[in-house]
């Protein structure tokens, strides 16, 4: 009877402790599949977390993108949001700091909506700003072209009128001379026989020139591209000239000759070249020969 009791005792002590380890199987199970599902909606609201931070950042991307004159503001609260982006990448993902991050998103996303709706007033005011400039451009463009063309016409008419008052140098030409004992000049082409060279043009008769001095300065330059005669420079702005000698001409609006002669030795031999110059202004140029 005793042995009976203690089988008993014993079957029933392997009883309770079955269904105890099963019992406690059983809530191991569903810790781990609770802990798997809060592990899982902790990672998915996680991640729409940081989808609604990288919307808010692209948000003000856009707002300072358009250049209001909340720029400054804008790119502060933007750092704002990417420091606290920056925060969610790096956290564990408990319920505790999740929570925080989303009061933290939410407290933000409020001055994101304030601020985005000012900065589109701040837009739409620029806008209208800007057409009213626009329209004020465009009117002050149609003065300026007005006077553009007013201007245009003035110095178009002042061109007419200077090259008008120009004096032509016409009739260009060289002389080539052997001088005598006499002072009687020789005409030659022989270059080693030259001493003399007869330079000679014409101003033409204009009404509309003003009367007075001319002085022209007379270039000549022989076959060895060197200038004959006095070999002066003379500056005009930034342009130089060297020049063989000058001539004056008391000009008086009517058709007068002048001529001019350059005494020298050893001219070269070759082809000459004989320029005229009003100022810094080519006038008139020809060309001669010594054999």
């Amino acid at each position: 009877m005793e042995n009976q009791k203690s089988n008993s005792s014993l079957k029933a002590i392997i009883i309770v402790l079955s269904i105890l380890l099963v019992g406690s199987l059983a809530y191991m199970y569903k810790m781990s599949t609770d802990s798997e599902k809060t592990e899982k909606t902790l990672v998915s609201e996680k991640e729409g977390l940081l989808n609604d931070l990288k919307a808010a950042k692209a948000n003000y991307d856009a707002a300072i993108a358009e250049n209001t004159g909340l720029s400054e503001e804008l790119i502060a609260e933007r750092a704002k949001i990417e420091s606290l982006i920056a925060e969610v990448k790096k956290s564990k993902g408990d319920v505790k700091a999740l929570q925080r991050y989303k009061d933290d998103y939410r407290r933000l996303k409020r001055d994101m909506d304030n601020l985005i709706a000012e900065n589109n007033k701040l837009k739409q005011e620029n806008g209208t700003l800007t057409t009213q400039r626009d329209s004020t451009m465009t009117a002050l463009g149609e003065t300026k072209r007005y006077n553009d063309t007013l201007m245009s016409q003035n110095e178009n008419l002042s061109r007419t009128v200077e090259k008008a008052a120009k004096v032509q140098v016409l009739n260009l030409k060289t002389q080539s001379f052997k001088e005598k004992s006499s002072g009687k000049l020789v005409s030659t082409e022989k270059a080693r026989r030259v001493d003399v060279l007869k330079i000679s043009f014409t101003l033409a008769a204009n009404e509309v020139a003003k009367a007075g001095n001319k002085t022209y300065y007379i270039q000549v330059i022989d076959s060895k591209n060197n200038v004959v005669g006095e070999k002066k420079t003379e500056v005009f702005g930034e342009y130089t000239l060297t020049y063989s000698f000058i001539t004056n001409a008391i000009y008086e609006g009517k058709t007068m000759e002048v001529s001019e002669t350059i005494a020298g030795k050893d001219f070269a031999k070759g082809l000459y070249t004989v320029n005229v110059f009003d100022k810094d202004q080519l006038v008139g140029n020809t060309t001669f020969t010594l054999k």
